[in-house]
């Protein structure tokens, strides 16, 4: 099986949980997922089964919104509602003023502190094992974007908090800002709440449910998965006939008028009968009239994925042998 579920993932689960949980319910082979959740946080992540593993790199990729709440006055040692409290101080009055300057002082290029309880390695151990043992190890500041911050100011359970919603660059952690927001407020702060509510252009309105797909029955259960394609709505689209698609395949370059272009779906004649939409090859990209091959799908995924007994194009190029064939798939132009 090949697709892409969006998950609403459940608070309490991990990442690779939840995955497992629904591969076994998909009774799928091959799975991953494209960006973690803590086990508090909730939200989208989309998973990934089999063809579409190789594009699960673009969504680890992509710009994240998050909602959040951070309980200010009360730091706890993980940034969240998980860990002990370390300080408590009490809260200022914060005017509207005051609010307007924090969201536009982090809003833009930000250099954020990675977390000791984080899944970063040190040494090729993770942070989080150093912070289980009580060491605290020297890490470097990362470069973050913060493209977007909405702050309000709430008050639950008797006590003063920020309400935030945040779009960020890759590798932002939403507990560390919750963080820096409190101690710019001179009060401090963690997290009681985090949910994603966005992954590129997958939104949480789109998600399933682990529940839902329990209660459904079990032949019904794939209808919940996208396209591999689903992955690839921000590339370009070009579709190939059938030589330069077997070409394409074989790893060749391909000329044509194709303006230059980054980040390429390339889809070739369909493979199966009726009305069958063009079948995916791959990504590539363009430059000077060049579509150079990046990701490509094997032939027998094309099959599956189009569900036709008609092999996928994967013409060697007349006067080639299999060896000089192989050596093509470094893309070289034929």
């Amino acid at each position: 099986m090949h697709g892409v579920l969006l998950l609403d993932k459940p608070r309490g689960l991990s990442s690779n949980d939840a995955l497992q949980k629904c591969k076994w319910l998909l009774r799928a082979e091959k799975a991953g997922h494209t960006g973690t959740l803590d086990p508090l946080a909730t939200g989208v992540l989309p998973l990934c089964f089999g063809a579409a593993t190789k594009f699960s790199q673009l969504h680890l990729d992509a710009d994240k919104t998050y909602e959040a709440v951070a309980v200010l006055g009360v730091k706890t040692s993980t940034g969240d509602a998980e860990g002990e409290v370390i300080s408590e101080r009490p809260v200022p009055a914060i005017t509207p003023d005051q609010l307007q300057a924090l969201q536009q002082r982090f809003t833009g290029a930000l250099r954020q502190l990675p977390p000791m309880h984080s899944a970063l390695k040190k040494d090729g151990k993770a942070l989080y094992e150093y912070a289980r043992a009580g060491v605290d190890v020297e890490r470097e500041p990362r470069d973050i974007t913060v493209h977007d911050l909405r702050l309000a100011l709430a008050e639950e359970g008797g006590r003063a908090v920020l309400r935030f919603t945040a779009c960020v660059s890759k590798g932002t952690y939403i507990r560390t800002l919750g963080e820096d927001l409190g101690e710019a407020l001179g009060c401090g702060a963690h997290l009681s709440f985090l949910r994603r509510i966005a992954t590129g252009s997958f939104d949480v309105g789109r998600c399933t449910s682990i529940e839902a797909l329990e209660a459904q029955p079990e032949g019904e259960r794939l209808a919940a998965l996208l396209p591999v394609e689903a992955l690839l709505d921000r590339h370009v689209r070009i579709e190939l006939g059938a030589d330069d698609a077997g070409r394409f395949l074989s790893g060749l370059r391909r000329r044509g008028t194709w303006p230059d272009a980054a980040a390429v779906a390339v889809f070739g004649p369909s493979t199966g009968s009726g009305q069958a939409p063009p079948a995916l090859l791959g990504t590539a990209h363009v430059n000077a009239g060049e579509l150079i091959p990046g990701r490509l799908l094997s032939p027998i995924d094309i099959q599956q994925i189009m569900g036709s007994p008609e092999p996928a194009p994967t013409s060697v190029p007349p006067g080639q042998t299999r060896g000089q064939h192989a050596a093509h798939q470094g893309g070289e132009t034929e």
